[in-house]
């Protein structure tokens, strides 16, 4: 079996003549967690929604344990999950009823309570979905994505407009992922979530990866580049003074 579980190579995407992802390419390591960084407008969502067969392909080929996205994209399907920007549920749905529901789409059997329990919503089992905060919708859509074990679990900026506990709780829940042999390709605007999280990441900036390493090696490229900044060690922060203060406990 290859270490490397999604082989991405000259992908692209043109709309109205300009490439929104130009020729980029990149490997992903069997049970890694893997970050796409870059600015609003970089090609990051873009180039997840291809790997994920959600839209079309231009140019290039994706490979994803072995099968041609271009050529097997329910085969794909099968072995993928996904969670995306903004996670949406039949509101009058109930959270074992929303579990039951996707694991049936994949012909798949699921004990929904034990599940949801996984992703700290065992309370929340007989509530309607309407009834959830955000963080609650997105440990949710974590749920759902998973009913089927996919080989590899894609998230899409997961945490966007979440507070410090719900922000931190995903973080355990990401690596609890990984821990199970899931590989996680991720997106996020945060640097401090990419270099906890990721074991590598690519920069993207206007449709290209301009970088590609682990973040530790990235910075000492950097700093090799004569980077200078005034130099404060601390041993916290903010976040973790508020967390401290209130607790880890979720509030939802």
């Amino acid at each position: 079996m290859s270490d490397i579980i999604l082989k991405v190579k000259n992908l692209t995407k043109v709309y109205d003549d300009k490439p929104v992802v130009d020729g980029i390419s990149f490997e992903v390591k069997r049970g890694e967690v893997f970050g796409i960084l870059g600015p609003n407008g970089a090609g990051k969502t873009t180039t997840l929604e291809m790997i994920e067969s959600m839209r079309p392909i231009d140019g290039g080929t994706i490979i994803i344990d072995g099968l041609d996205v271009a050529k097997n994209s329910d085969a794909v399907k099968r072995i993928i999950g996904v969670q995306p920007q903004s996670p949406a549920f039949q509101d009058k749905t109930k959270l074992t009823e929303i579990i039951e529901l996707f694991a049936a789409a994949y012909g798949e059997k699921v004990n929904a309570k034990e599940l949801l329990s996984e992703v700290q919503l065992d309370e929340k089992a007989s509530s309607f979905a309407e009834q959830l905060s955000g963080g609650q919708r997105q440990r949710l859509s974590i749920a759902a994505a998973l009913v089927h074990n996919p080989k590899v679990f894609f998230m899409d900026e997961p945490t966007t407009g979440l507070d410090p506990q719900a922000r931190r709780n995903l973080w355990d829940l990401t690596r609890e992922v990984r821990d199970k042999g899931v590989t996680v390709v991720m997106t996020t605007h945060y640097m401090d979530e990419a270099e906890i999280l990721c074991d590598r990441v690519a920069i993207m900036d206007r449709g290209k990866i301009i970088a590609i390493d682990t973040p530790k090696n990235l910075i000492k490229q950097l700093l090799k580049r004569g980077f200078e900044k005034t130099t404060i060690v601390e041993q916290a922060n903010l976040e973790d003074v508020f967390i401290d203060l209130t607790g880890k406990a979720l509030r939802e």
